[in-house]
């Protein structure tokens, strides 16, 4: 089995219900065990700023899909949800993106990763953080990619699962 990390987001309807459904649908999976989730957190938006703020975890989960099964699972669960793609880093009933899956690294057009932009979001590093304060991301701890961070505002939101 291997290791791999999701970022979960969602800023439309029941945002709780959302994720819910996504850790739902992943847990339904035979091939796919989660083995840690995040708390909560309210994030406001980046890139198109005209548009609510967005509900995120991160989970970390244990697999025998290779990356791009994964990948198609992930976009399997957006589409199963409804998720249209309409505006760049715009309003989204779900997103679900691999961000670190072993050691494996792609930089080509269907998956790049480690995720390119996670080491800028708050609403990934922080989750992230949480869950695994040992992580290296491309050779670099952690915990001095997090102290670097100075993006969008964030906090955590207390909810029962």
């Amino acid at each position: 089995m291997s290791k791999a990390y999701l970022g979960i987001g969602t800023n439309m309807g029941d945002k709780f219900k959302n994720i819910k459904d996504t850790l739902e649908l992943l847990s339904e999976n035979n091939r796919i065990n989660i083995t840690k989730v995040s708390s909560y957190y309210e994030t406001e938006p980046v890139g198109y700023a005209n548009q609510d703020w967005f509900l995120n975890v991160v989970c970390e989960i244990e697999t025998n899909l290779l990356p791009y099964p994964l990948l198609d699972y992930c976009a399997f669960i957006e589409q199963a949800l409804k998720r249209e793609r309409i505006i760049r880093w715009g309003p989204r009933i779900i997103d679900v993106d691999i961000l670190l899956y072993e050691d494996f690294t792609s930089t080509d057009e269907k998956l790049t990763l480690p995720h390119p932009r996670m080491i800028e979001r708050n609403f990934v590093m922080i989750p992230l953080y949480e869950i695994n304060n040992n992580l290296v991301i491309n050779g670099e701890p952690i915990k001095n990619i997090i102290d670097r961070l100075n993006g969008e505002e964030i906090r955590k939101v207390n909810h029962e699962r």
